[in-house]
């Protein structure tokens, strides 16, 4: 989702929120829940993400709000086979992208 151009070594709480398109909440609620996501901490107690961060929440999210996984079932489907939803997010990705060029495609004609 981050352009690789632009990519930062760390990222607010409240970026990694709107890319997700989820309240800041939400983010410090899985934080507590799943523990794959280890955010570091500055000297006032920001958190701060990683890319590997991100890409936790990415699947984290997939899992919960788009397949309706529980979050006892998110957290099981992860520590069974996490390369599994890593492919079919990777899968999802790139069909929404195909479907916002067809859109904007159509837009055009």
């Amino acid at each position: 989702m981050y352009n690789k151009e632009t990519q930062k070594l760390f990222y607010k709480i409240g970026e990694v929120a709107n890319e997700l398109n989820v309240n800041v909440s939400l983010i410090r609620f899985w934080e507590k829940e799943f523990e794959i996501l280890k955010p570091k901490k500055n000297k006032k107690g920001n958190r701060l993400f990683t890319k590997k961060d991100f890409n936790n929440l990415q699947i984290i999210y997939h899992l919960v709000k788009e397949r309706g996984f529980t979050l006892d079932g998110a957290k099981r489907k992860l520590k069974e086979n996490k390369e599994d939803t890593t492919d079919n997010l990777s899968i999802v990705s790139h069909l929404k992208e195909i479907r916002k060029f067809l859109v904007e495609l159509r837009k055009q004609l």
